[in-house]
């Protein structure tokens, strides 16, 4: 609706998760890291949470762009309590066809495709996203799963990706053998106020703005102050603030449009309050 009259390709603040559009942040580098690390290490476990609509979904399918041919993945992007729900899951996401419906024989299935890809000098990666829905007796049957793992090598490794109800499952006593397995791990935190203004710009850049001061940097600060710098809800505003503008034939969006925009969001209960009134 509005990409013609403000001069861009397409839609800069989507909220489908898009590698394309990937800001590194200094947190989100900080996780590409760590998710960097733990597979270079071979760590059994590694765990990145983070709050929702933080920018997790998209680091994993920037990370899944960019894996070489020496790792075989499979990315669960839905959870289950039952863990025999859930290894029909990751055999599906291997590609693996199993021979019998119990869980011992799936167990047996997806043993035998880890070790046949590790006698092709390849590394079995599951991703698990949304794992904060993941009970404790599946994470501990999830532990149990990678007891494959032998002598040096790590021929199967797991990385959980959730929002923070994971790590406060994961602290709990009776995980604690789990716990102890997490070799690489990252909490990924909203953006600051002066990375909001340069992730909004960013987005502008990469769909082929000519003008990156469409937001100007009182409307940035605006658009901090009613999201805490969470990504997707600086998306959710900056997309809604584009079709007010466009409505009123605006070339650049002030800070009180913005904070009109908010309002009747918040007003919805679609938005929360600003920080300054948490």
């Amino acid at each position: 609706m509005y990409e013609s009259f403000y001069g861009l390709k397409e839609k800069p603040f989507s909220l489908l998760p898009d590698p394309s559009f990937l800001y590194m942040s200094s947190k989100h580098r900080m996780a590409l890291v760590m998710l960097e690390y733990g597979l270079m290490n071979q760590a059994g476990f590694t765990v990145i949470s983070g709050g929702i609509g933080t920018g997790k979904t998209t680091l994993i399918r920037h990370l899944l762009n960019n894996m070489d041919q020496e790792h075989t993945v499979g990315l669960l992007s839905n959870t289950h309590s039952s863990f025999g729900e859930l290894l029909q899951w990751i055999l599906l996401s291997f590609g693996i066809k199993h021979t019998g419906d119990d869980k011992a024989s799936m167990y047996q299935d997806f043993i035998n495709f880890v070790i046949n890809e590790y006698a092709h000098k390849r590394r079995t990666v599951l991703i698990v996203d949304e794992a904060q829905n993941m009970s404790a007796e599946t994470l501990e049957e999830l532990r149990m799963l990678s007891n494959v793992n032998a002598d040096k090598d790590q021929v199967l490794q797991i990385i959980l990706v959730g929002q923070k109800e994971l790590r406060e499952t994961l602290q709990r006593p009776d995980l604690v053998q789990f716990a102890q397995r997490v070799a690489s791990d990252y909490h990924l935190e909203g953006l600051s106020e002066e990375e909001t203004a340069t992730y909004i710009r960013h987005r502008l850049t990469v769909v082929g703005a000519t003008d990156e001061g469409i937001f100007d940097d009182a409307a940035c600060k605006e658009v901090y102050r009613n999201t805490g710098g969470v990504p997707r809800l600086i998306n959710l505003l900056c997309d809604t603030a584009l079709v007010y503008g466009f409505a009123e034939q605006t070339d650049h969006i002030s800070a009180d449009l913005v904070g009109e925009v908010a309002r009747e969001k918040q007003q919805g209960g679609l938005f929360p309050k600003p920080i300054d009134e948490a």
